[in-house]
C-alpha cells in the first residue's frame, strides 16, 4: 500500500489514539494533533509526529499550515476527530457552554479543514466524526443540547463541502458513531457499557478513511450498534 500522509485531531485518547497505531503499523505518515501531546509522543514511531494544538487558537493552526508545507507538501486523509461532550441541563448550560462546545465541534472541524484542502489533490479524503445525537429523528437524550446539536451542524457542514468540491475534490465523508467506549463517553455516562470498544471502532474508521470516498461523498454514514 502507497504511504499516505494522513493528520488526524483529538489523538490524546479513545478513538484518535488508536487511530495514529494503527496508521503508524501500516507504514503511513501521521500528524497527530491533540491539546496534550505527550501519549502521542510517547510512542517512539518515526512516522508519528506530533505537536500540542489546541482548536481555538489561530497560532496553532499556522503551525499544521507550516508543517505540511515543509514537511510534506501534500495531505492525503484528514479526520476531524477532536471532540467534547458536555452533559448539562439546557436550563443551566450558558451561552459560554455553547460556544466551548461549538468551538471545538464546529468551528474547529471548520477550521482544520481551511487550513488543510489546499495541500489536498482530488483524491484526497477529510472525514469528520460525529454523533448519532446529532442525526435527524434519531434517538436524543437529556442534557446533551449543545454536543448533539454541533454534532449536527458539522453533519451538514459536511455535505455542504461535498457539494462546494464536487468537481475538484477532495471528498468529504461524516461518520455518526453510537456510543463506543471512551474516557469521554464514561466522563459523560458514568457506569454506561458500550457494546463497541474504541479499537473496534477505530479499524472501521481507518479502512474507511483509505477506502471510503472510492464509493461515497457528502454522505453520512450511521455507524451504531446500539442506542446510546
Amino acid at each position: 500500500m502507497e504511504s499516505k500522509n494522513i493528520i488526524i485531531t483529538g489523538t490524546s485518547r479513545g478513538i484518535g489514539f488508536e487511530l495514529v497505531h494503527l496508521f503508524a503499523n501500516l507504514g503511513h505518515n501521521v500528524l497527530a494533533l491533540s491539546r496534550n501531546e505527550q501519549p502521542v509522543s510517547n510512542l517512539n514511531f518515526d512516522n508519528i509526529f506530533s505537536f500540542a494544538f489546541d482548536l481555538s487558537k489561530t497560532e496553532d493552526y499556522l503551525k499544521v499550515e507550516k508543517y505540511i508545507r515543509e514537511e510534506w507538501k501534500q495531505v492525503d486523509i484528514l479526520i476531524n476527530n477532536a471532540g467534547t461532550l458536555l452533559n448539562k441541563p439546557f436550563i443551566e448550560t450558558s451561552i459560554q457552554d455553547f460556544e466551548q462546545v461549538y468551538q471545538t465541534n464546529v468551528f474547529g472541524m471548520a477550521q482544520m479543514t481551511k487550513t488543510v484542502l489546499p495541500f489536498m489533490k482530488k483524491q484526497g479524503h477529510v472525514l469528520t466524526i460525529s454523533s448519532m445525537g446529532g442525526v435527524q429523528g434519531s434517538v436524543k437524550f437529556p442534557g446533551l443540547s449543545a454536543y448533539s446539536s454541533s454534532k449536527g451542524a458539522v453533519i451538514t457542514l459536511t455535505e455542504l463541502l461535498a457539494e462546494e468540491y464536487k468537481e475538484t475534490g477532495p471528498q468529504f465523508n461524516v461518520m455518526a458513531l453510537g456510543a463506543v467506549q471512551t474516557e469521554m463517553l464514561a466522563e459523560a455516562f458514568p457506569g454506561y457499557q458500550a457494546h463497541t470498544t474504541a479499537i473496534e471502532m477505530a479499524k472501521y474508521i481507518a479502512d474507511f478513511s483509505i477506502n471510503g470516498n472510492k464509493y461515497y461523498n457528502g454522505k453520512l454514514l450511521q455507524v451504531s450498534n446500539s442506542t446510546p
